[in-house]
């Protein structure tokens, strides 16, 4: 019937009025606007291949009101912007003094109309005017079941050395809200693996990176059609 009311409408040139009609039927069953759209802006220091999952993961048509609109990078040979690239999502490349006075970089979001952000290996603190201007609008995820293995310099490599030379039997990944201390942030979600005696930190990368892969996405996009902007 929605099919019918649309080609209706548009014959007696009333589309506006019905189009308005369905999308408050739409946001009463399901609580949001048929004509929200997210859009998402993923910062990422590295070779992007959470990135790319998550680009990749949007684009397919999984959740149609979210797309990731910007590839943010404070390197300018990060693998990541290939990734980006080889998706079509423009990408900006930002240095230290971008992130001491985020001005142009916080107008950069506005003019893209960035709702949320998604760090995704991105080894810089988020200053707090972004965090002001997106209030629990930006999440991290961290390869280790904080709070252990977080805070400053925990990340990549030395968080799966830490976890080696330590002895534990599982380890995993944390996804949480950002503030203005590292990993400290509300936790959203954890997935843990096992650790095997013959796992070296290399292996226990591979299985975190897995993790990663699989999750990541999935609960970025539940956090934001959670979200109530």
């Amino acid at each position: 019937w929605p099919i019918c009311v649309v080609l209706i409408s548009s014959l007696l040139g009333e589309y506006a009025f019905f189009k308005n009609y369905l999308n408050n039927i739409y946001k009463k069953m399901t609580g949001r606007s048929a004509d929200k759209r997210y859009k998402i802006a993923v910062f990422a220091s590295g070779g992007g291949s959470n990135a790319e999952r998550i680009i990749k993961y949007f684009s397919n048509g999984l959740a149609k009101q979210i797309s990731v609109d910007l590839l943010v990078t404070n390197k300018a040979l990060a693998g990541a912007i290939t990734k980006a690239q080889n998706h079509d999502v423009p990408f900006i490349i930002i240095n230290d003094q971008d992130l001491e006075v985020p001005t142009t970089l916080i107008q950069t979001l506005k003019d893209k109309k960035i709702t949320h952000i998604v760090l995704a290996g991105f080894l810089k603190k988020i200053p707090k005017d972004i965090l002001n201007t997106y209030p629990n609008r930006i999440i991290n995820i961290h390869p280790a079941l904080l709070p252990k293995y977080g805070g400053h310099g925990m990340y990549g490599h030395n968080v799966h050395e830490a976890v080696k030379k330590n002895g534990d039997t599982e380890t995993g990944i944390s996804i949480h809200l950002v503030n203005e201390a590292y990993d400290e942030g509300k936790l959203i979600f954890q997935k843990s693996c096992n650790i095997y005696a013959d796992d070296t930190a290399e292996s226990i990368a591979q299985k975190v990176l897995l993790l990663e892969h699989t999750h990541f996405a999935p609960v970025i996009k539940d956090w934001i059609l959670a979200d109530d902007i």
